[in-house]
C-alpha cells in the first residue's frame, strides 16, 4: 500500500493528485502508440518487460527462462510465468515495486482479489479479458492516465518511424523521442565500429575524419529535433570528461578498432563535452545518468544479453569528473544538464552544491534503486538546503512498464506532499508557498528542465 499521509500532507496531495503527468524520460516503446494494438497477455504486460520484477525473482532462485526472459525463455507459457510471479508476490513486500504493482492491479486493472498462487489463474483471466477491451489499448490508457507528454529513449540510429506514424495518425497524444547517442559515442560499446558504419549510411556523410563524424552527429540531432525531441540522454559508469586537443588521432584508432580501453574512456569523456556544446547550439537538454556498473553477472550477459537486472550502483565523483565539461560550457545561460546518480552519498556532498552554483545544472529525481518512498525522502533531505527547489528537475518515471507510470507519479506526489508538510511544520514556508512548490515539483520543473511547452 502507499505511504499514509498526515492531514497537512493529504491536503497538499489533493492539490496535485490530478495534475497531468509529465513523463520526460522513460523507455516505453513508441510502437505501442503507433500501432495501438492490444497488449499480448498479463505476463508480457507486467512481468517480462520489468527488470524491477524479474531481478528480484531471480535473486530468489527463479530462472529467467522460466519467466519468459530473452531467447532462453521465448517458449515459456505466459500463464505459467504469471503463476510463478503470483506465487512469489510476498517477495515484493517493502519494495516500491509492490506499491506500483498494487496500484496497477487495483486501480488501473480493477482487480479486487488478492494476488496469490490460489488466485493466479483467476486474476490472469481477468487481466486478459481487460486487455481485449478498447479502453485498455495503449492510446486509451495514455489518455485515461492523463499523460500530457511522454518521451521515449531512442538510439541515434533509429529511423523514428513509429514517432512519424503517431504524428501522421492524427492522434493528439504527445510522444516525443529522446536522442540517445551512446552507441556512436562510447567506443567501449561492442558494436561501436558497426554503429559508425550505419551512421555513415544513414547520414550520407563520410566518417573518415573527425570533422565528418561531428557533422553526422549534428545531422542526427537535427532530425530528432524535427521529430519533436527536447533532450539527449547519456549513461556513464565512472564520471569523466576531458577535452582532447587532437581528437582526430584517437578517433582514427578507435574507428579502426585499434584503440585501447584508456583511449575509449578519454574519447567518450571528450564527446560528452562535444554533446554539451551542441546542446548550447541547438537547445536540447542533456541528461547524464552516472554511477551504474552494468551487466555485472557475466553468465546472465552471455545467456540472456544486456540489461537483464544485473546493473549495480558504484561510487561516483561528479566534481572532478565534470570539471572539464563545466569549465568549458557550464556558464552558458541556455544550457541545461540534468544529473542522475545511483550514489546517494553524492547528493549533499557534490550534486547539491554543484547545482547550487553552476547555472546549467539541475538535479534529476531519485533514480532506479532509489525511486521509492524512502529514496524520495532522503533525496529532499539531502539536496534542498543547498540547491533549493528550483534547481531540481521535477520527476520522471524512467520506466519500460507503461502501466506503472501513474503509480510512480502518484508515489512521487505523495512524497512531495509529505516533505512539504514537514517543511511547513518547521515554519520554513506557509501553505500557499507549499502548494506552489507541490505543483512545481509535480509538473512544472520537469517541463522547464526538458524544454517542454504546455
Amino acid at each position: 500500500m502507499t505511504p499514509n499521509l498526515n492531514a497537512p500532507a493529504e491536503a497538499l496531495y489533493q492539490c496535485v493528485k490530478n495534475l497531468p503527468i509529465v513523463s520526460p524520460h522513460g523507455h516505453c516503446d513508441a510502437s505501442w502508440f503507433a500501432k495501438n494494438t492490444a497488449f499480448s497477455n498479463p505476463a508480457e504486460l507486467l512481468v517480462t518487460p520489468d527488470h524491477y520484477v524479474f531481478r528480484l525473482l531471480y535473486s530468489n532462485g527463479i530462472s529467467l527462462a522460466d519467466l519468459g526472459i530473452g531467447a532462453p525463455g521465448k517458449h515459456a507459457n505466459p500463464r505459467e510465468v504469471f503463476r510463478i510471479f503470483a506465487a512469489h508476490w510476498h517477495l515484493f513486500l517493502g519494495t516500491p515495486t509492490r506499491v506500483w504493482l498494487d496500484y496497477v492491479l487495483r486501480q488501473t486493472l480493477q482487480i479486487t482479489a488478492e494476488l496469490s498462487s490460489e488466485t493466479a489463474n483467476l486474476i490472469y483471466d481477468q487481466i486478459a479479458e481487460r486487455l481485449t477491451q478498447d479502453a485498455f489499448r495503449p492510446r486509451a490508457l495514455f489518455e485515461s492516465f492523463n499523460i500530457e507528454t511522454l518521451a521515449t529513449t531512442d538510439s541515434a540510429l533509429d529511423d523514428l518511424c513509429h514517432h512519424a506514424a503517431i504524428s501522421a495518425s492524427g492522434w493528439t497524444g504527445r510522444v516525443l523521442p529522446t536522442f540517445r547517442p551512446d552507441g556512436v559515442l562510447d567506443p567501449s560499446d561492442p558494436n561501436f565500429q558497426t554503429n559508425l558504419q550505419e551512421l555513415e549510411q544513414i547520414t550520407g556523410i563520410a566518417l573518415d575524419s573527425y570533422a565528418g563524424y561531428l557533422e553526422a552527429l549534428r545531422v542526427r540531432r537535427a532530425f530528432f529535433i524535427q521529430m519533436g525531441a527536447t533532450a539527449t540522454d547519456h549513461a556513464i559508469e565512472a564520471i569523466h570528461t576531458e577535452w582532447l586537443y587532437d581528437p582526430h588521432a584517437i578517433y582514427q584508432r578507435l574507428k579502426q578498432g585499434r584503440g585501447s580501453p584508456d583511449d575509449a574512456r578519454r574519447f567518450y569523456g571528450h564527446m560528452l563535452i562535444e554533446m554539451a556544446q551542441m546542446s548550447v547550439e541547438d537547445g536540447l537538454s542533456m541528461q547524464i545518468h552516472g554511477g551504474s556498473r552494468r551487466n555485472t553477472n557475466r553468465k546472465i550477459l552471455q545467456d540472456y544479453g544486456r540489461d537483464m537486472g544485473a546493473d549495480i550502483p558504484v561510487v561516483s565523483n561528479w566534481v572532478i569528473g565534470l570539471d572539464s565539461l563545466l569549465n568549458r560550457v557550464g556558464n552558458e545561460p541556455n544550457l541545461t544538464i540534468i544529473l542522475f546518480t545511483l550514489d546517494e552519498t553524492t547528493y549533499a556532498r557534490e550534486l547539491a552544491p554543484m547545482a547550487g552554483h553552476w547555472p546549467c545544472l539541475r538535479i534529476g529525481p531519485p533514480w532506479w534503486f532509489h525511486d521509492s518512498a524512502g529514496g524520495i525522502a532522503r533525496y529532499f533531505d539531502q539536496v534542498v538546503e543547498t540547491a533549493g527547489y528550483y534547481n531540481l528537475a521535477g520527476f520522471n518515471d524512467d520506466t519500460r512498464a507503461f502501466l506503472s507510470i501513474p503509480a510512480r507519479h502518484d508515489l512521487w506526489r505523495r512524497g512531495v506532499a509529505l516533505h512539504l508538510s514537514r517543511q511547513m511544520q518547521k515554519g520554513l514556508f506557509d501553505r500557499t508557498q507549499a502548494e506552489n512548490l507541490a505543483q512545481l515539483l509535480s509538473t512544472d520543473l520537469a517541463r522547464r528542465a526538458y524544454g517542454i511547452e504546455v
